[in-house]
């Protein structure tokens, strides 16, 4: 996610640290670099240069430059204009004082919009709501059928009909009324292009069913196509919001830093996988923060309290700390943490993880190796996965036989397991040595 462009922006900063006081001419010199990373990232160019313009106003007053720490506060400022940039706060969904709530999802085909509709239902079922996904797409062939597999996945009903999209829409509202449904996610039909044709139409379904929200489904990849694809939608349908989709592929960020700025349409969710649970609500602050490799814990404590059960990791926390964490304790965690994404992505919201290129290309392969650990453990019995101990020479050939792998990646795994286990036992240690000497006051800052 905006790999390279962080890349080079961490790069500058990093430079601009290593000086230690810093004059006018440090501070021009570095926004001339940020002005280059962030053209080459397709960012629009007005957008630019009132971007690099109000953090030179910022970043050379006395307050910044007479500061003991002059580049790191340049750094805030920079953080602090990109947040901005992208909207500053997240933008929650228009709720509806009275049911339904009637959401509106348009854009060109190909953005994502039919998967974005089910992914969007996802996030409001886990809010406790009841959704209703509506099929008025109905010039793609199977779009219908798309839609009505996907809501099956997520148990969430499809309205369809034979009729035309407006009609469709309606119907869907009323059909909403009477089974109960809080929320309805109107899934339109989209064109390879912006024509007459399907703005016409989308403004009739606008007209007919008075919609609460109006999404605009953006494919990021487009890079400034997908800031004037906004404007057009914006100044026909009155857009209160975008979701950016494919933020996980090779998207240099033009669209998520100039949409904003551009339209004036805050950025909702940003798509970060193909999997159904992979849309996020959109945060500038974090994604400012990830860009700038400051990490983005809060994400990340998120995604785990969504993941991993309360209950399940407290027993497992019991188990580690008394030395009882066996492979099959292992296989559980590891399939938990596969759940949360992109392993890659996951460790990329950790502080200064993005600005360690060589542990990143270390990690690239290790997606692989999650692969073959839950293959190897796989292939053991029971006994084996419980008492690591027991596994001699000819039950390693048969595991390695019986996952596809080899014995030494079968060694390999429990060598690293064991000495895993060990560094628990070491840290269990010192916590119960920490808290103890507290007690007896050896540690009053404890």
């Amino acid at each position: 996610m905006f790999s390279s462009l962080a890349e080079k922006l961490q790069e500058t900063f990093k430079r601009l640290k290593g000086k230690g006081k810093l004059t006018e001419q440090d501070v021009d010199a570095a926004l001339r670099e940020v002005r280059v990373a962030l053209l080459e990232a397709d960012v629009n160019f007005k957008v630019v240069k009132d971007f690099v313009r109000r953090i030179r106003e910022r970043a050379v007053g006395q307050e910044v430059l007479a500061n003991l720490n002059p580049a790191y506060q340049v750094v805030k400022v920079v953080r602090d204009e990109l947040a901005a940039l992208m909207g500053g706060e997240n933008a929650r969904l228009n709720i509806a004082p009275k049911p339904p709530t009637v959401v509106m999802l348009v854009g060109l085909q190909g953005s994502g919009k039919t998967t974005t509709a089910a992914k969007l239902c996802l996030i409001l079922k886990k809010q406790g709501r009841h959704p209703l996904l509506v099929a008025a797409d109905v010039y793609r062939p199977a779009a219908t059928r798309q839609l009505e597999v996907l809501g099956d996945q997520i148990q969430v009903p499809v309205f369809s009909s034979e009729k035309g999209p407006v009609s469709i829409s309606v119907g869907a509202i009323e059909e909403a009324a009477r089974k109960g449904n809080d929320t309805v996610v109107i899934d339109t039909a989209g064109r390879l292009h912006i024509n007459e044709e399907l703005m016409q139409e989308l403004e009739l379904i606008k007209m007919s069913v008075k919609p609460h929200e109006i999404l605009l489904v953006v494919d990021a990849m487009t890079g400034q196509d997908a800031v004037t694809v906004a404007e057009t939608f914006h100044n026909r349908l009155g857009l209160d919001g975008v979701v950016l989709t494919k933020l996980d592929g090779d998207t240099r960020g033009g669209a998520a830093l100039s949409i904003r700025e551009v339209t004036g349409c805050p950025i909702k969710f940003a798509g970060v996988g193909e999997k159904l649970d992979m849309l996020e609500p959109f945060y500038p602050d974090r994604m400012a923060d990830r860009i700038l490799g400051m990490g983005d814990v809060l994400t990340l404590i998120e995604k785990a309290q969504n993941t991993f059960d309360v209950q399940q990791a407290a027993e497992m926390q019991k188990r580690i700390k008394s030395a009882d964490f066996n492979l099959e304790d292992f296989l559980v965690q590891l399939r938990q943490f596969k759940k949360m994404g992109p392993l890659e992505q996951v460790l990329g919201m950790l502080p200064g993880f993005g600005s360690m290129k060589k542990i990143r290309d270390q990690f690239q392969l290790d997606e692989r190796d999650l692969v073959l650990t839950e293959a190897v453990i796989n292939s053991m019995t029971a006994e084996e996965r419980r008492h690591p101990d027991v596994i001699d020479g000819s039950r390693r050939r048969r595991i390695a036989y019986g996952s596809g792998t080899t014995v030494q990646d079968v060694n390999r795994l429990l060598k690293q397991f064991g000495q895993t286990k060990k560094l628990i036992r070491q840290l269990a240690s010192m916590e119960k040595g920490a808290k103890k000497g507290a007690k007896m006051g050896r540690f009053p800052f404890m």
